[in-house]
């Protein structure tokens, strides 16, 4: 007879959990409602793909398709579902809206997980002011007007921060840093650090994000950090008014970051370019992984110049649960998370 169940047992890791995953259950009713009240169509898309995607330090899970005739085709897990539902977008223009499973290799810790929920959501005609204005009604929706994070209390009722990036970094590290973009030993010395061996301009811009920048924002409303640097602009369209930064934002909450989101590049042109620029940056980063060659994802290059304007966002479902539940640790709302 077994006189106590071990606590790394699954009845024992799910008691502890369970509040965590009710309120889980009730947050992703109330995204469901949210998105079907403003019109928004629910899809799915494959989560193994030819190609993963282009970010170029995410790491990823190799799979194979056997087919009925013995042939074999390598694909990955992806890491977001954003080019299926832009060609989904570009073929309807309808707004769609997805709670994806997605995988990220080499990950873990109190705020990752190699699996985890990404919702995301494409509005065609949206601006990025329009989903700043959106996102901030979808989190007054499903969170309590007040959450706590650490010692952290966060107003969610009250209007967020809007924060360009550059303001940012002026304000907390003292730095002009759209002047010193791609000049790694200029903006070290404006920020009065040492540039460690091997490090650019944008290790040293991270650097600086996570120890000057990111300890003081979202600390009691969340923050969007907005207008990104160029050289930061991924897939996101340049700004018409000031080319030296790009349409993007991240959004924080009590040192969390939840959300990243675009107006979103139509330029396939562009697009491709920056991709190849990714993928030899990856080599020569990261010269010893083998197989990360993954084909040019050109259906959605294709229905990039058929996309309409619009703006899309790609939010951590499970962190914005931690927020609502109250929790510091993503497995407290993943039914068998891991740790």
């Amino acid at each position: 007879m077994v006189d106590s169940i071990p606590s790394h047992s699954d009845p024992a890791r799910i008691a502890d959990r369970l509040p965590f995953l009710l309120r889980r259950n009730l947050v992703l009713r109330g995204i469901r409602a949210f998105f079907d009240a403003r019109g928004y169509v629910e899809v799915e898309t494959p989560c193994a793909v030819p190609t993963p995607g282009e970010e170029v330090h995410l790491k990823v899970f190799a799979t194979e398709r056997a087919g009925a005739d013995g042939t074999r085709q390598k694909l990955w897990l992806h890491t977001s579902p954003e080019f299926a539902m832009k060609r989904i977008v570009a073929a309807t223009g309808l707004p769609v809206y997805q709670l994806a499973r997605v995988w990220r290799n080499a990950e873990g810790g109190r705020l990752h997980a190699h699996e985890f929920t990404m919702l995301e959501w494409y509005r065609p005609g949206a601006t990025l002011a329009g989903l700043m204005d959106e996102t901030e009604a979808l989190l007054r929706a499903v969170l309590p007007p007040v959450v706590r994070v650490g010692n952290d209390t966060i107003g969610i009722a009250a209007p967020f921060e809007r924060l360009r990036v550059a303001d940012a970094f002026h304000r907390h590290a003292g730095v002009d840093i759209l002047a010193t973009e791609g000049d790694g030993p200029a903006l070290a010395r404006d920020a009065g650090c040492a540039l460690r061996p091997g490090e650019t301009w944008e290790d040293l811009f991270f650097r600086l994000m996570m120890a000057r920048v990111e300890p003081h924002i979202g600390r009691t409303r969340p923050t969007f950090l907005t207008h990104w640097p160029a050289s930061q602009a991924a897939l996101a369209r340049s700004d018409p008014a000031d080319p030296r930064v790009a349409l993007r934002f991240e959004l924080y909450a009590g040192g969390i970051e939840l959300a990243n989101a675009f107006e979103e590049l139509t330029d396939s042109a562009e697009q491709r370019a920056r991709f190849m620029a990714d993928r030899a940056r990856r080599r020569v980063l990261y010269p010893d992984e083998s197989g990360l060659d993954w084909p040019m994802d050109e259906a959605f290059l294709a229905a990039l110049d058929r996309l309409p304007p619009c703006a899309g966002i790609a939010l951590g479902f499970d962190r914005l649960v931690m927020l609502a539940a109250g929790t510091s640790r993503i497995a407290d709302v993943q039914w068998l998370g891991e740790g």
